[in-house]
């Protein structure tokens, strides 16, 4: 096939950080027209080399042609210039501009200096109905759903006449239903001739819209398929190196006592004036894991924080084994059997600037395992300890124990604080995403820890937006809309279908 097919190539790529070689030798091909999705394990170089495509990075070695053409990227206005446009993991838009402004920001129509907004709504307007991208241009980003947020981050790609698009894990916040309307704008987008570079771990999404699929391990080229002619289990091989397990065995639950009791709690909210949470209650119990399953942004993250002590509540009360907690400041939560593996791992879950092994004991540092008498750090025992989590949970850094946590990939930082928080050993276990953003093995492996979190005795409370995980994992599930749990459903009788109205508000029971 001559070069002409293909829109961009990226060609023997190498990108290097101290310690790691995240890109080595990596070679890809992205024909005109197609949906080419990008596969592999955290760290293995997925993000950095589309962030080298997008100018973010400059790579050591290789070359990147479009249309057969050698071009130099340096940032993303070289990319813009090259109508290569990037829909990033978390949106870069602006709360409070409207859809249409932030869809024109830094490319706005202007006559003499004045803004000419009337042509730029009816642009946006027929590129919306073309694509099938329902929005409303007015809408403030601040009051849309995550779903019309992504719709307007491919709106500004394709207002600026993008052709080549890149989708970095696109569907980690959206919904089943969004789920499927994106991957139907996606079969559109390329029907139009646009092409697509598709970054996800989730198979079951690559098999039904991607037309060929790269796969990277350990920052390498391992081999490119076609989707039509492979299998998931093919796939997951190619990119972890083993056969991995996709269900989640575990016997069914015996609850015993009650570990976590809440009662009528109500947190405040910081976005608006209404509450974020509303008088829920609910009950966890030693030997079950409980799902808190809803869209994103219906009051999980108050609730999380209120039972954590990262915010105080405005009414309501909490019990940890029977204790009070509900004045208790976090370090006596922490030390009173509670753990918590945070949605937000950059702000709440590591100190990005201290290396892995003070990440590790940041809870414990002042055990008399880790201090002596006088006051001092064993640094020998912080480091042997550290050794050991970063073997189990097979954390991988270019530096080890001493790596700064900063330049760990986003998957191999998750599984620190998994590693950190489960092994306290606590009473009460409280999962956020806990897998957001891992590959197949590392779920299959998370997966099986809190399970046996679970089987040892202790209570498992589980926040997550992923259906596949909230069917397979928990044995309860309560559906939070609007700050409120307008369900409770037994993951065993129950379909996605039904989970999908509960939490999009369409549907509701009286909890008792």
């Amino acid at each position: 096939m001559s070069n002409e097919h293909y829109a961009i190539e990226m060609l023997n790529i190498t990108k290097r950080f101290p310690g790691i070689i995240a890109n080595d030798n990596i070679t890809l091909q992205l024909k005109t027209g197609e949906i080419h999705a990008l596969l592999g394990e955290n760290g293995a170089g997925k993000s950095t080399l589309m962030s080298v495509l997008f100018g973010l990075y400059q790579p050591e070695e290789g070359i990147i042609k479009k249309d057969g053409v050698e071009v130099s990227i340096r940032n993303p206005n070289d990319a813009n210039a090259l109508h290569i446009g990037m829909v990033h993991q978390h949106f870069k838009l602006v709360e409070c501009f409207s859809v249409l402004d932030n869809i024109i920001l830094g490319v706005e129509p202007t006559h003499m200096g004045f803004l000419q907004k009337a042509e730029a709504r009816e642009k946006v307007l027929a590129l919306s109905e073309k694509y099938g991208l329902h929005v409303d241009p007015d809408a403030m980003i601040e009051d849309i759903t995550v779903g019309m947020q992504q719709r307007t981050e491919i709106l500004k790609m394709l207002y600026r006449d993008n052709e080549i698009l890149i989708f970095d894990e696109p569907t980690a916040v959206l919904t089943p239903q969004e789920i499927d309307e994106l991957m139907e704008i996606m079969r559109g987008l390329a029907r139009e001739g646009k092409s697509i570079l598709f970054i996800s771990h989730k198979l079951n999404e690559i098999m039904s819209v991607a037309d060929r699929c790269t796969v990277l391990r350990k920052g390498k080229y391992v081999g490119t398929v076609n989707v039509a002619d492979t299998t998931k289990e093919e796939l997951s091989r190619m990119m972890v190196g083993r056969d991995v397990e996709f269900v989640v065995h575990k016997d069914p639950a015996k609850p015993t006592d009650v570990v976590l009791n809440v009662e009528h709690m109500t947190v405040a909210s910081k976005m608006h004036s209404n509450n974020a949470v509303k008088d829920v209650s609910f009950k966890v119990r030693r030997g079950e894991i409980v799902c808190i399953a809803g869209i994103d942004g219906n009051g999980q993250t108050e609730l999380v924080y209120g039972i954590s002590g990262l915010e105080p509540l405005k009414t309501g009360k909490l019990e940890l084994c029977g204790k009070d907690i509900t004045k208790a400041p976090i370090r006596k939560r922490n030390t009173s059997g509670m753990s918590h593996i945070p949605e937000d791992r950059h702000k709440h879950g590591l100190v990005l600037d201290y290396t892995l092994e003070n990440n590790l004991v940041l809870q414990r540092y002042f055990e008399p395992e880790f201090t002596n008498k006088a006051g001092f750090l064993r640094k020998g025992n912080i480091r042997t300890y550290a050794e050991r989590l970063i073997e189990q949970y097979d954390v991988r850094s270019g530096q080890g124990p001493i790596t700064i946590a900063r330049s760990m990939s986003g998957g191999n930082q998750q599984k620190a604080i998994v590693a950190r928080e489960i092994d306290k050993d606590p009473e009460l276990l409280i999962a956020v995403q806990p897998t957001r953003g891992l590959d197949v093995g590392a779920i299959e492996y998370i997966h099986k820890q809190i399970v046996a979190h679970r089987d040892a005795g202790n209570a498992v409370l589980l926040v997550s937006l992923e259906l596949d995980e909230v069917m397979s994992l928990s044995d309860r599930i309560l559906v939070m809309y609007e700050g409120e749990i307008v369900g409770e459903l037994d993951p065993k009788k129950t379909t996605v279908e039904e989970l999908g109205l509960y939490m999009a508000g369409a549907k509701r029971m009286e909890v008792q």
